[in-house]
């Protein structure tokens, strides 16, 4: 079999798949690449053969996948179901709300003096909403992860998603959530995940 080579991307979505064939066990060949001027280098855009540019992007054999949505799922039928859930709420949820306001900050520029932070407060609401949900559901599940006391795809995904929001602090306007916070750091503590962390030097 060929080998599977992970184009990964600094501070982007790429500790995800990293993540993901660690707990697998999938050896991997990675490519690396720091962003210039906050974007992928071109020529790694073309090394790549990802026809978006997009990172990560896995190469197996012939097969090009541009995605990093993983394959972890429980084999209880409605527990496979939760986890469906997560990893679309990761992007076009969590990522989608936190991401306008990250748009916002970078493109709206000479506005009048409080136009972007009035625009950002309203904006806060989806993400304090989103980040409340979670609050709830970690407080509902049966051990210290998502699905319970083992990492799924559904806390590889929203791990990444979370932590963005965090970080840049899209739209937590101060808030806390001891919950997620407590999730945050069991999915950080996992070896599958410091492994990966360790091998691509991945950082936001």
């Amino acid at each position: 079999m060929p080998p599977i080579t992970l184009y990964f991307l600094q501070a982007s979505r790429s500790i995800r798949t990293a993540w993901l064939l660690e707990e697998l066990g999938i050896e991997y060949e990675l490519k690396f690449s720091d962003r210039v001027n906050q974007k992928a280098p071109e020529e790694f855009k073309l090394a790549s053969g990802n026809p978006l540019g997009k990172f990560p992007t896995l190469k197996d054999g012939d097969l090009t996948i541009g995605e990093s949505a993983g394959k972890l799922l429980p084999t209880d039928a409605a527990q496979r179901i939760k986890v469906r859930q997560w990893v679309h709420a990761a992007e076009a949820t969590f990522a989608l709300h936190a991401l306008a306001i990250l748009y916002a900050r970078w493109h709206i520029k000479d506005a009048p003096e409080g136009t972007i932070e009035a625009a950002e407060e309203r904006m806060s609401a989806n993400v304090q909403n989103d980040m409340s949900w979670l609050e709830t559901e970690l407080s509902l599940s049966q051990g210290k992860f998502l699905c319970g006391d083992h990492v799924t795809a559904a806390d590889i995904m929203m791990q990444f998603s979370v932590d963005f929001i965090l970080a840049r602090e899209l739209g937590t306007q101060g808030k806390e959530w001891p919950n997620v916070n407590k999730w945050m750091e069991a999915c950080k503590n996992e070896n599958g995940y410091k492994k990966a962390v360790e091998k691509t030097g991945h950082k936001l």
